[in-house]
């Protein structure tokens, strides 16, 4: 692709920086006071030793960090449930067993990948990076051993920019990389100085900068990779040759927001974001009551000159003798800190701080069962914390859903999955998120059907029955199974359920035949006498 230089490329770069240095001071400070190994502003300091903490001095915003991961984890994307299922446009899939058990299969071919990928060993540290920082990026690279494999990028390390419609069309990364593995991955280099290093000095660094837009020569219908939808390149520093330059259809990193923008690139709200400034208040306030507890228990003392070289023992019971004029040892001043007022505010700040995380709502039946809440007062307060919740959990499925269609479309690439029939080809894949955080937001579609069909059923049993027959049952059934997340093979079709209803009513009709013709018997019975039976009556009849 001989469309672009290395020159251009590097002023795209500076383009990007120049923006990213704006909120960077913003970056390092939560880094300080949230995940202080988590940010890396230059790639060569990638390997550099661990960064000491030196402003958390309360284990709080960790331990709601951590507990805010865990938690959209295991709500959100736990490879242990059903999180995601997926369907096609404008189809109704009650209609389509095809489609239904087709789309079931994907689902399933689906998870065995993700699991057998770094998918879940990298969602916890996207989840740190997006509650403290409001993003978090994460690399897609088809892999020939697991279909596809994924990485999550330090913060600092990447610039990103977004189109006229808030999608993220460009993306520059910067790192390190051996030069054992320059030589792996571009067997076509030809810089002699990499070349001798991995022979040699196999582990030696290079910084690298991968750079992805949208290609200015993009053409629809023309298949050579410059003619793609967007260019990929690889660039070593300070050289003025490419490493790599590829063309992609699907762009390769996803980026996890917090928030929503399209005019501003970098999101602006996150938990660490709004809890920093109750952080920075903590420390504080810990530094304070530890001063306070010290003035207790070991304060400053004054006495006579004879006693300096005294000693206070720690042994109960222990005591200094006054000097020959009865003068002893005594605090400086006395002082009477309000310890339970301090701890109680202090308190209150870690608790806010949780808050900010969603703690009390991941932690919900936990945190209220010790206060003598009911069942129904649990479930309140779940949907009204899910209220707090509902924007940042779209922005998180927005971002699974760009990774769940990548994954279908190397899915469909390899071959390891049969393409559905012709006439759904041209539908785009839906992809409904069913995880438990997303089922409590439909809590309320389920509570509304038992509700309607409840207060139908009631009121057509006590004034007329025939309103039962207002009910759509089967249409029913198939939303609360939609709502309740049901395995589609648990249900049959509604082609199986025709044939089922078909032969019932078949059944009732004989049944009702043989009642007419037994009643039909015994009234002529009746009426030719004891004697007369069946086949002699009809002849009596004239009917045989």
């Amino acid at each position: 692709m001989t469309f672009y230089t290395v020159d251009y490329f590097q002023k795209r770069k500076k383009q990007l920086e120049e923006i990213f240095n704006i909120i960077k001071p913003d970056l390092q400070e939560l880094a300080d006071y949230f995940s202080p190994r988590s940010v890396n502003f230059i790639a060569r300091n990638a390997r550099r030793p661990l960064v000491k903490n030196r402003k958390i001095i309360d284990s709080t915003p960790l331990i709601a960090l951590r507990n805010f991961s865990s938690g959209m984890m295991s709500g959100a994307t736990s490879p242990t449930n059903r999180w995601f299922k997926t369907s096609f446009d404008n189809v109704n899939l009650a209609n389509d067993y095809y489609l239904k058990t087709w789309c079931h299969k994907q689902e399933e071919l689906t998870r065995q990948i993700l699991y057998g990928s770094n998918f879940y060993q990298i969602l916890p540290e996207v989840y740190k990076q997006l509650g403290v920082f409001g993003f978090s990026a994460v690399g897609l690279e088809a892999d020939y051993d697991n279909i596809v494999n994924f990485k999550v990028l330090p913060i600092g390390s990447y610039y990103y920019a977004k189109n006229s419609k808030g999608r993220i069309d460009t993306f520059c990364r910067v790192y390190m990389e051996s030069a054992k593995n320059l030589v792996q991955n571009y067997p076509n280099i030809d810089d002699i100085e990499i070349l001798e290093a991995s022979k040699n000095n196999p582990q030696k660094l290079y910084e690298v900068m991968h750079f992805v837009e949208e290609n200015k020569f993009y053409k629809p219908k023309r298949f050579l990779s410059k003619y793609a939808k967007y260019v990929s390149v690889v660039i070593l520093n300070n050289k003025s040759e490419f490493l790599s330059v590829k063309g992609f259809d699907k762009f390769p990193y996803v980026v996890f927001e917090s928030g929503f923008s399209s005019d501003i690139d970098y999101p602006q709200d996150s938990p660490g974001i709004n809890a920093l400034a109750d952080v920075k208040q903590l420390m504080t306030m810990v530094k304070e009551y530890a001063k306070a507890v010290k003035k207790i228990v070991c304060p400053t003392y004054k006495g006579p000159a004879t006693l300096k070289n005294k000693k206070l023992a720690d042994i109960p019971g222990a005591y200094i003798e006054e000097d020959e004029n009865g003068r002893g040892i005594s605090p400086v001043y006395e002082v009477n800190p309000r310890i339970l007022e301090l701890k109680q505010e202090k308190d209150e700040l870690k608790n806010a701080i949780k808050e900010h995380f969603y703690n009390d709502l991941f932690a919900m039946i936990l945190s209220t069962a010790t206060r003598g809440r009911t069942a129904t007062e649990v479930n309140e307060l779940k949907e009204e914390k899910m209220v707090l919740l509902s924007p940042l959990l779209e922005q998180i499925h927005s971002a699974l859903r760009q990774i769940l269609n990548w994954v279908y479309d190397e899915e469909l690439r390899t071959g390891i999955l049969e393409a559905p029939k012709k006439q759904y080809q041209n539908r785009d894949l839906n992809i409904e998120f069913v995880s438990s955080l997303a089922q409590a937001q439909k809590i309320a579609n389920i509570s509304s059907i038992e509700r309607f069909t409840t207060f139908v059923s009631n009121i057509a049993n006590s004034i007329d029955p025939v309103l039962k027959s207002k009910l759509n049952t089967e249409n029913i059934i198939e939303d609360y199974a939609s709502y309740a997340n049901i395995n589609p093979n648990h249900m049959i079709s509604k082609t199986e359920m025709d044939k089922v209803r078909q032969e019932l009513n078949t059944q009732t009709n004989q049944q009702v035949q043989m009642q007419t013709l037994k009643e039909g018997s015994q009234i002529i019975q009746n009426m030719g006498g004891i004697d007369s039976y069946g086949s002699d009556l009809l002849a009596r009849f004239g009917v045989v």
